[in-house]
């Protein structure tokens, strides 16, 4: 159990002044006065012992359970400006109220210039993030927060217009969430080969929560007292499941809430397919270095790559995201290349880093 942060609930008859939308505020007074039946934290799903988790992480919390959490909302950005601005655009029209959150993006050196990217998204404050990498990037985006809860998503993401209020609701069992990624494509109908292999496997969020114990940092909330006790972000690993892995050594509560849905675009081509998983081979590489046999780990992972083929051509044959025949064998030729260049990479990557 970690105990962080002092309970702030207000004395009896008297209401918080935790700021808010004035709906709400008015809310709480009527709730207050027996002028509603419905509690405003009962409309986030939140019991008592959500109330009281809400507490020591230190909340205003009024004398009728009402809670309006500070949120920041950290996005690491580059050279992605259209993308960014539909990300921006459905986070300034979420449900939560919106003066209790904060859009934060972190720009990592674009090309465009920061001016470009402030003029593109004046709905967030733009810092910029020197160090090149999305850790560093998130790393930036947290320290210049405010909130008491900090929300990651990715730049090419389109969070539902209830992310936020889900992502609240969600973290009050946990210390940490992640939630569904659903890929897309740009014909639903017919997806290109890769398009079809990405929408069954890429972003698997619920396996990778309840499976292997990482949430990824494109869906992911955590109260802020947890992120600081856990540390910022590595660059040059896998920063997610490394963030993951040190934060659950620590005790730590991982969830995953099948409500909290963004939306991410598949690839489209092999070599932006092949770009993405040689940066996560070599990251997955670095991070087996720093364990104990880790040639022996990394050459008993490398063998049993090319028999994985199998069971995930089931996947494949069973999964409702494709509906032709079509698609099906795509992403199966799809499956079986990329497996047998993971292969191959694995082991070049061992033979050029020899002694």
């Amino acid at each position: 159990m970690h105990t962080v942060g002092l309970l702030t609930t207000q004395g009896s008859g008297a209401l918080s002044e935790e700021p808010g939308c004035p709906d709400t505020r008015q809310q709480a007074r009527s709730d207050a006065l027996g002028l509603s039946e419905t509690p405003y934290w009962a409309k986030f799903g939140m019991g008592s012992a959500a109330i009281w988790r809400m507490s020591i992480y230190n909340y205003s919390i009024t004398n009728d359970g009402a809670a309006l959490p500070l949120v920041s909302v950290v996005i690491p950005h580059c050279n992605s400006l259209a993308t960014l601005k539909n990300c921006v655009s459905l986070l300034d029209r979420q449900t939560f109220c919106r003066d209790r959150f904060e859009i934060i993006v972190a720009d990592n050196n674009s090309s465009c210039g920061m001016d470009a990217v402030r003029e593109a998204v004046p709905a967030a404050r733009v810092i910029h993030a020197d160090e090149q990498g999305a850790g560093p990037a998130r790393n930036a985006g947290v320290g210049a927060s405010k909130g008491s809860i900090l929300a990651f998503i990715d730049s090419d993401c389109l969070p539902n217009l209830d992310w936020i209020e889900k992502g609240i609701a969600g973290i009050q069992a946990y210390d940490f969430i992640g939630g569904r990624v659903i890929v897309t494509s740009e014909d639903p109908l017919r997806p290109n080969p890769i398009e079809a292999f990405e929408m069954v496997f890429a972003f698997n969020f619920k396996r990778y929560i309840n499976r292997v114990g990482f949430t990824g940092t494109g869906n992911m909330f955590v109260w802020r007292k947890v992120f600081d006790a856990v540390g910022p972000f590595r660059n040059g690993v896998p920063e997610d499941v490394d963030w993951s892995f040190r934060a659950r050594a620590q005790s730590f509560r991982l969830g995953y809430v099948k409500d909290l849905i963004v939306e991410h675009p598949a690839r489209k081509t092999w070599s932006e397919l092949i770009a993405r998983w040689k940066r996560l081979v070599l990251q997955q590489y670095l991070l087996y270095q720093e364990r104990p046999f880790f040639i022996v780990n990394w050459l008993l992972h490398k063998s049993l790559m090319p028999l994985s083929i199998l069971p995930h051509a089931c996947h494949i044959l069973m999964s409702s995201r494709l509906i032709n025949f079509g698609s099906r064998w795509g992403a199966l030729k799809v499956l079986a290349r990329l497996r047998l260049w993971r292969t191959w990479e694995m082991f070049s990557l061992l033979v050029r880093n020899s002694p």
